[in-house]
């Protein structure tokens, strides 16, 4: 099994009040989360953004969120887990949110090819 270390997003813009999907497996692919980094644009408010791992057929939720972090006016936050995310069934997904300002988020890792 061969494995492509690389992004698995472009930079994605979530504005604020809304939730976002940034990666998904396509055709039960294994995708493994390294980190997510997470940007506040704002340079006055404080943002609070959300990470979900949310499987096929699920939905953003508080029973699917792993990560809630605050990140202040115009700085950068890194998500990095001990060990990586796994997500393996065509579906499952990478949700970010983001309530009072608009958050750019990148997320690497590992795919499966």
């Amino acid at each position: 099994m061969a494995f492509s270390n690389e992004k698995l997003s472009d930079i994605v813009v979530v504005s604020a009040a809304s939730t976002t999907d940034i990666v998904t497996v396509a055709d039960n692919k294994k995708v493994f989360v390294k980190s997510i980094i997470a940007h506040n644009t704002s340079g006055v408010t404080t943002a609070t953004s959300q990470v979900y791992v949310v499987p096929n057929g699920g939905s953003v939720a508080d029973s699917t969120r792993l990560f809630d972090v605050t990140v202040e006016p115009s700085e950068t936050v890194l998500i990095e887990p001990s060990f990586p995310i796994v997500l393996d069934a065509t579906g499952d997904k990478i949700s970010v949110g983001a309530k009072t300002a608009t958050i750019n988020t990148l997320v690497t890792g590992d795919k499966e090819a």
